[in-house]
């Protein structure tokens, strides 16, 4: 139900948004300074309205407010997630259009504000006194690990790195080790989040490689949160993980419906008010089911989009203004090769599909 009230919100609205968005003149403009032969491929989106991701967000909280648990933490959390990376989004988004020669919020003061809110999340995951203020619900380790169903505390709980296709916890932080873990959710909270961002750039390639990714999250939080299901798959019982599937289920939706109006040629794009938000839910979602590393298989278009980057940067500045990539991210490298934008966004859908289902067997084949 969630799904479907998104889904229809987005396509609801969605014409009617677009019309405003064209009426205040909200139009982005391609920025094709190190890659000037974007301005050329693309100049036909020039102006195209961009803060789209305003619907989904919108999309996304009624389905929340209908259909989930408004006393459950889970619910909480993704609701302040949602809202308060939504909220940088839109700020960056709107000093782009507001200052048409300014690249919005500075990527520093964007870092300090993802990390800051990831950590306040850590940090309430892994301090006992914190985590007990409010009560999330009941974490079970399965038979393997201890003699039965265990009840576990939550700090403890979060303090478990688990790894794909591995039953058993590798290895479980205490103490000064807790500051690992803590490193660890912020730069996977804050990594996906800035992943997605890059990943959009061409019509419909972030949404829905993000629907996907969802979609495989949504089934693994199911999953988590019937006992029986857990027991046979040796993972972890979550309790209220439903929570968080009902929200990824939203997501999927949103998405879906976003792509009706941003598959090529786009008629309106998410900006940083959709890609940073819907990253920053995902990268929350994993570290909230204990599936921090799996979200970077099931991710790994967005893992390699942003490595594209990094490695681009690094040659450009160690390599003597030497590019490794034609354009970075990656998929303009394959638009600088001669792919057209529809067969870069598929074939990039395609890996995606293949990833989620790898990612999906990896809690059986352990």
């Amino acid at each position: 139900m969630a799904a479907i009230t998104s889904l229809l919100v987005t396509l609801f609205f969605g014409k009617h948004f677009i019309k405003k968005l064209y009426e205040w003149k909200i139009g982005d403009r391609v920025r094709s300074e190190d890659c000037p032969l974007l301005g050329e491929l693309h100049r036909n989106k020039n102006d195209t309205p961009t803060m789209g991701g305003l619907l989904i967000l919108f999309s996304l909280l009624v389905s929340l407010f209908l259909w989930m648990d408004l006393q459950n933490a889970f619910t909480l959390i993704l609701f302040l997630t949602t809202v308060g990376i939504g909220t940088l989004g839109g700020w960056d988004d709107y000093l782009k259009l507001r200052y048409k020669n300014k690249r919005g919020v500075s990527g520093k003061k964007k870092l300090m504000i993802q990390g800051g809110f990831s950590f306040v999340i850590a940090l309430y995951l892994l301090w006992g006194p914190l985590a007990e203020w409010i009560h999330v619900g009941k974490w079970f380790m399965p038979p393997e690990a201890k003699a039965s169903h265990e009840e576990l505390a939550l700090a403890e709980y979060a303090a478990y790195l688990y790894v794909p296709f591995f039953k058993l916890p590798v290895v479980h932080f205490a103490g000064i080790g807790l500051a690992s873990m803590l490193f660890l959710i912020m730069c996977v909270i804050t990594g996906s989040s800035n992943a997605v961002n890059l990943t959009d750039g061409l019509d419909g390639l972030a949404t829905g490689t993000v629907m996907l990714a969802a979609g495989a999250f949504a089934l693994i939080a199911f999953v988590s949160n019937n006992l029986d299901l857990a027991r046979y798959l040796h993972i972890l019982y979550i309790e209220g993980s439903g929570e968080i599937a009902i929200y990824l289920a939203a997501v999927f939706g949103a998405c879906l419906g976003f792509l009706w109006y941003n598959g090529h040629p786009a008629q309106v794009f998410m900006g940083d008010t959709g890609s940073l938000t819907l990253g920053a839910i995902l990268g929350v979602s994993s570290v909230l089911l204990k599936r921090e590393l799996l979200l970077g298989v099931i991710g790994g278009v967005f893992v390699v989009e942003a490595l594209s980057v990094m490695l681009q940067v690094g040659s450009y500045r160690l390599r003597n203004k030497k590019r490794l990539f034609l354009c970075a991210p990656l998929h303009h490298h394959f638009e600088y090769k001669g792919w057209a934008e529809t067969k870069v966004v598929i074939r990039f859908w395609i890996i995606s599909f293949l990833l989620a289902i790898v990612g999906i067997a990896s809690l059986k084949f352990q």
